[in-house]
């Protein structure tokens, strides 16, 4: 096929995107692929992302689009531990911005005992992404990924940025794009971890929690949490990607290939309901990084504290580490006021930091 052809066929898919109409799993794997490995001018990629995302996605257009990120443009780790490996993630792209949540909270499980490659990538949206805080906190986020194989069998941590196991698409095109696109769905769901077995993925909707189960239900994941937390008397249109202690969260679970629905408090948790500012972000990555920092070093009875141990908490349940969500939130607590999970960090930055 010439180059027009090749462009005028996928200008022609965009249309039919736009129009309405939907893809089969292997169109949309092919579409995704040449974005990916851009085969196509960014103009037409930008269309297609736009026109896709504004469309909606269905749960086969994103199992494609999963399997061309999985298949051609994500670098894998693989190391020998058996049991649960846990990822802690979020989308991004929510309307309520918190302090970083997903990252203490890998750091928190962690110390509990339960083995983590928490994955995460540069900001696309709001203040701060899980990179820029790793990277203020002394990670090099180019050191080759056999340091973080290294560490997660060592240390039972490990993390994994977008910039360094996404090899060349997706990597690509967060450096420049500032909308949400099908990529916030399926970039949280890549597993540069092979042994990675059971995730907790907050998103920044109801409709997408929904999506991000059936594709993992899809792609043979075991066990699977995707809340979305809401403000006590708010809109409950402008939600967060993680477990709320400012409100109800609903939450969809994956477990054993079935699908549960439910809504949780903080009170469910062990935590008390408190104010959303106690836990909002701060005006800058350094900011929000200096508050994780406090909690990790002493700051252990503060609602930001409380709000990363419901998330820790999470992980410790659909890991199988804690029976319920009360279970592991005490377990969480214990493991932050122990120390642990400030040492989670010094082993981290021991192999994966800057040298």
């Amino acid at each position: 096929m010439s180059d027009e052809s090749r462009l005028r066929e996928f200008g022609r898919m965009i249309c039919s995107v736009a129009a309405g109409n939907h893809l089969s799993r292997e169109s949309a794997m092919e579409a995704y692929r040449q974005v990916i490995l851009n085969e196509q001018p960014e103009l037409q990629q930008g269309a297609f992302l736009m026109a896709h995302i504004a469309r909606g996605p269905s749960i086969p257009e994103l199992s494609g689009a999963w399997d061309a990120l999985d298949r051609y443009d994500t670098a894998k780790i693989h190391t020998r531990l058996t049991g649960p490996v846990c990822d802690i993630v979020g989308t991004g792209s929510d309307a309520m911005k918190t302090v970083n949540c997903s990252t203490p909270a890998a750091l928190i499980a962690a110390a509990a005992g339960l083995p983590v490659a928490k994955k995460g990538a540069r900001l696309v949206t709001g203040v701060s992404g899980a990179s820029d805080i790793m990277e203020i906190f002394g990670i090099d986020l180019g050191a080759p990924l056999s340091r973080a194989e290294q560490c997660l069998e060592r240390y039972g941590i490990c993390y994994l940025p977008g910039e360094a196991f996404l090899e060349s698409g997706w990597a690509r095109l967060i450096q420049s794009m500032r909308f949400t696109s099908a990529f916030n769905i399926i970039g949280p769901l890549t597993r540069p971890c092979e042994q990675n077995n059971c995730i907790v993925i907050g998103a920044y909707g109801p409709t997408v929690c929904n999506q991000l189960i059936a594709v993992l239900r899809e792609i043979g994941m075991p066990a699977a949490l995707a809340p979305y937390g809401m403000v006590e008397g708010g809109d409950p249109k402008r939600g967060m990607d993680e477990f709320s202690t400012a409100g109800p969260t609903r939450v969809v679970e994956l477990k054993n290939g079935e699908i549960e629905t439910y809504e949780v408090t903080a009170e469910d948790f062990g935590a008390i309901t408190g104010d959303f500012a106690a836990i909002a972000s701060h005006a800058t990555a350094r900011d929000n990084a200096r508050a994780i920092l406090r909690v990790l070093e002493g700051e252990y009875d503060t609602p930001l504290a409380d709000f990363f141990c419901v998330n820790a908490a999470a992980a410790l349940y659909v890991a199988g580490f804690a029976k319920d969500y009360r279970q592991g939130f005490h377990t969480a607590k214990e493991a932050l006021s122990s120390g642990k999970a400030r040492e989670k960090l010094r082993q981290l930055t021991e192999i994966q930091g800057k040298s």
